[in-house]
């Protein structure tokens, strides 16, 4: 599934945000791909979909909002790959549900509580955000699980590492 996250940034030179993509996987939550840009255009999403699935690990469709960024450029890159291409109807965000809750997810856990200076700033703190979210956040939907399996460790002392810059322990 794929969407746009507009966070809030301080602005300098213009007004407009700056949009990330985030195809996300379905099966466990798992956050696949981040990327930030200042202008994103069909030429850098569809380059953003070979980074995220190279090889043959594309998926075999991809769920999408109907975004006018969206050209034919990335239809081709995705019929090239082998992924349909499913756009939701107009004005339906409840059908693209995995990606609506990741990005309130994101907004409400990190962006609401940071103030991100820049590109660079925002990519970093979205990877770092992605890490968590697939490596340690409990999951209510995987019997409290992250997406990325880790064992259960029955015995160990506890410590609590930050994550984000403390808004978030492991």
């Amino acid at each position: 599934m794929l969407d746009v996250l507009h966070p809030k940034l301080p602005r300098a030179k213009s007004d407009k945000p700056l949009p990330s993509r985030s195809p996300a996987g379905c099966s466990r939550r798992h956050i696949v791909w981040i990327g930030v840009t200042n202008t994103p255009t069909a030429e850098w999403i569809a380059r953003q979909i070979t980074e995220a699935f190279p090889w043959d690990s594309a998926p075999g469709y991809l769920i999408r909002d109907r975004d006018c960024v969206f050209g034919s450029v990335l239809k081709q890159r995705l019929r090239a790959m082998g992924i349909r291409d499913k756009p939701i109807a107009p004005r339906s965000p409840w059908q693209n549900g995995f990606v609506e809750r990741l990005i309130g997810s994101i907004r409400r856990e990190c962006l609401d509580h940071i103030i991100v200076f820049g590109e660079e700033h925002l990519r970093r703190v979205l990877q770092s955000y992605a890490s968590y979210y697939n490596r340690t956040r409990t999951h209510r939907s995987l019997d409290k699980g992250a997406p990325v399996h880790r064992p259960v460790q029955r015995i160990g002392a506890l410590k609590s590492r930050p994550i984000l810059g403390g808004l978030h322990h492991q």
